[in-house]
């Protein structure tokens, strides 16, 4: 299992091949694919600044038919609980979108230069 994160959830939707190394591309087809609720409340709020063309629910339904991405729903006090030490950010969409991934004791794939500084598990190449 891997988490992703906003921008790669987004990417995945665009096609953006050309985004990914061989290897990040091999973590995806053979990982099961989660993603946080809060990755979906970014990708909305991308969406209604105009900084995306398509509302999270439409990335998410085709993400999750056509590579099997999912919806996690671990506990919010538990995500929250795990957010409170992580004082490096001060974005709350990433402070819970890490959260989640440890949360659920998950590499979390980013290409967030201060979350790869940050976070041990979280993978990128």
């Amino acid at each position: 299992m891997i988490c992703l994160d906003t921008h790669i959830f987004v990417w995945l939707y665009a096609g953006a091949r050309d985004k990914f190394s061989a290897k990040t591309i091999d973590i995806l087809n053979n990982n099961d694919l989660k993603i946080s609720p809060i990755v979906m409340l970014e990708t909305q709020y991308l969406y209604e600044i105009k900084r995306i063309q398509y509302p999270a629910q439409q990335l998410y339904e085709d993400l999750h038919l056509r590579l099997g991405v999912t919806l996690d729903a671990s506990d919010l006090v538990a995500i929250t609980q795990n957010a409170l030490s992580l004082s490096w950010t001060r974005d709350p969409f990433d402070r819970l979108i890490v959260a989640h991934a440890i949360t659920l004791s998950a590499p979390l794939l980013t290409a967030d230069s201060v979350i790869l500084q940050h976070h041990a598990a979280a993978i990128w190449d």
